[in-house]
């Protein structure tokens, strides 16, 4: 069926394009085109002046929807996606945090299922540890170093594993990230101390990607009379390291996300939830739980530390317009053009362009989203305009 949607502004590559329309056809955006005359035997959509951007790829979320995908079960992907996908995540990546093999090896066989299935929104598997460093990983999971034998199995068992995060001051890292890069994979860093040199070796070892900037590393510091670069100052002197910001309000103030979009720029900065089981739910943490939520947003119950958010990527977006004063284009480009590259899958999605796939959002003058389509279908529960 043609799907027509008019009297919307429109966000292209090329920037904003008023009274235009979008037409759908078969899951794919048939023409992005100027003119919003009816097309004959289209169904017509009328965004009635609202926001027309392209869906959002969630390319770090532990969870959402009461289920984490450490579950390693099909009911909690497909819950927990089904949860974000009604905020604009048209594109997800589950992130399964640190964890042994046997549980890597049960989510990538569960993934690979997602991704078979026509339409799907799941694109690949993002692995976080369990090469971490101890000190830099909150207590939550056991960790250790890199075990060459361990990821090499995995990596050779799956196809669908298309990031991994690490910390690369521990022995072997260089090595992993080297390997990671032979196969395609984006590797990053996270829960780590590395200072400049660390960060320069790592980088040219294959560790391109900062992941949840500021949070799990440290900033500019003493040691005694001394005073050293941190991994966030070590970052941004790497022109070509890509970050990715928590941009939920509470994990960074507005003053940070708007530094980090000064000085990385849209190019290099994405936007994350980092999302637990509770985001888009009702469920709360059980009596006793080691994490608590307060405020906002997820944290250890010591409140020793952040431990996660309950944002979905539409209060990401939000968040960087309202409180952090970034134009709304380049807040979008931060939640899917940008990860979506990053990813490997710019070529489907990202953008509002002919022949990729109808991933699309609207949005309305609060940034509220309104309606949503994946792969052009209407996303249910999530559309309020009709």
């Amino acid at each position: 069926m043609l799907t027509q949607i008019i009297n919307g502004q429109i966000l292209t590559p090329q920037g904003w394009l008023k009274d235009g329309s979008v037409l759908i056809s078969d899951g794919k955006i048939l023409e992005v085109t100027n003119s919003d005359l009816a097309v004959i035997g289209a169904k017509v959509v009328d965004a009635k002046g609202m926001y027309i951007i392209p869906g959002f790829v969630a390319m770090n979320v532990h969870g959402g929807g009461g289920h984490d995908f450490r579950e390693c079960t099909e009911e909690a992907f497909r819950s927990a996606i089904a949860a974000h996908m009604k905020h604009g995540a048209t594109t997800l990546f589950p992130t399964l945090s640190s964890s042994p093999k046997e549980s890597i090896c049960n989510a990538a066989s569960i993934c690979e299922k997602l991704m078979a299935e026509k339409d799907g929104p799941v694109l690949g598997l993002h692995v976080e540890g369990p090469y971490l460093n101890a000190k830099m990983a909150g207590n939550l999971y056991d960790v250790k170093n890199p075990d060459k034998e361990e990821y090499v199995s995995i990596l050779e068992s799956t196809n669908c594993i298309k990031r991994w995060d690490a910390s690369p001051e521990l022995p072997g890292a260089h090595d992993f990230a080297r390997y990671l890069r032979s196969k395609g994979i984006l590797a990053a860093i996270t829960h780590t101390e590395a200072e400049f040199g660390d960060i320069k070796e790592a980088y040219a070892a294959g560790f391109t990607h900062a992941a949840q900037f500021y949070n799990a590393m440290p900033g500019f510091h003493k040691r005694r009379e001394y005073k050293y670069e941190g991994t966030v100052e070590s970052v941004y002197l790497m022109d070509g390291m890509t970050v990715e910001v928590i941009a939920d309000g509470k994990h960074l103030p507005s003053t940070i996300l708007r530094l980090v979009y000064k000085l990385k720029g849209v190019e290099r900065t994405c936007l994350v939830t980092d999302a637990l089981s509770y985001a888009a739910s009702d469920v709360k943490p059980t009596e006793g739980s080691r994490i608590i939520i307060e405020d906002g947003v997820c944290k250890l119950a010591d409140h020793s530390s952040l431990a996660g958010s309950i944002a979905t990527m539409d209060v990401l977006v939000r968040t960087m317009v309202q409180k952090a004063n970034i134009p709304l284009a380049d807040a979008v480009r931060m939640a899917s053009e940008t990860p979506a590259r990053l990813m490997g899958v710019s070529d489907r999605t990202g953008t509002l362009q002919r022949g990729k796939d109808a991933d699309i959002i609207i949005m309305d003058r609060s940034l509220t989203v309104r309606a949503v389509w994946s792969m052009g279908h209407l996303v249910p529960d999530a559309n309020t305009l009709f």
